[in-house]
């Protein structure tokens, strides 16, 4: 069974929170997380509640402040737990909005897009196989993004802002 803990403290001290799938809302149960143990699985975490604002990719592991899952602040007010996927991951990222323009497939993670697509921006994909992280800078830095298997025919309906993509990541526990 898939677990995340929430602390309030940093270094996993403090008033916690213990969860074993989705929630949308975390505020009644934590003021703030300021560190999060991660048992089994992979999730997705959001500063805000009903998983919008920034969002940040956990696998199994011990992340004692927030700054070490990149976090931009004290808040996380909803998460996911991702489905992991037993096949090959696939993924097909294009220049163009609505699959214009060049387009790279992919079905392992990618530190630096530019390196290979020697494109920095992306501005539709489509999730053929698996879950999938994009991140505006290279070597998995910046804004995360999940996406699930589906068609995404403009930036906006991955919930970005801007449609830079530095580099992608499938969402599995096995790294």
């Amino acid at each position: 069974m898939a677990k995340i803990i929430f602390y309030e403290g940093r270094n996993f001290e403090g008033h916690s929170y213990e969860v074993t799938s989705d929630q949308p809302d975390m505020q009644p149960y934590l003021n703030h997380c300021n560190s999060i143990r991660v048992e089994s699985g992979c999730w997705m975490i959001y500063e805000h509640s009903n998983c919008t604002g920034h969002q940040y990719f956990l696998k199994r592991g011990r992340y004692s402040d927030y700054q070490q899952w990149m976090g931009f602040n004290d808040s996380i007010r909803s998460c996911i737990l991702i489905p992991q996927f037993k096949g090959t991951s696939r993924i097909r990222i294009y220049e163009k909005t609505d699959f214009g323009g060049r387009m790279m497939e992919f079905m392992h993670d990618c530190p630096s897009l530019h390196e290979v697509f020697h494109y920095g921006d992306i501005q539709s994909c489509q999730v053929l196989e698996g879950y999938w992280i994009f991140y505006e800078q290279p070597n998995y830095r910046g804004r995360q993004y999940l996406l699930r298997p589906r068609e995404y025919r403009r930036i906006t309906e991955w919930g970005a802002i801007t449609s830079r993509v530095g580099s992608l990541k499938r969402a599995v526990d096995s790294y």
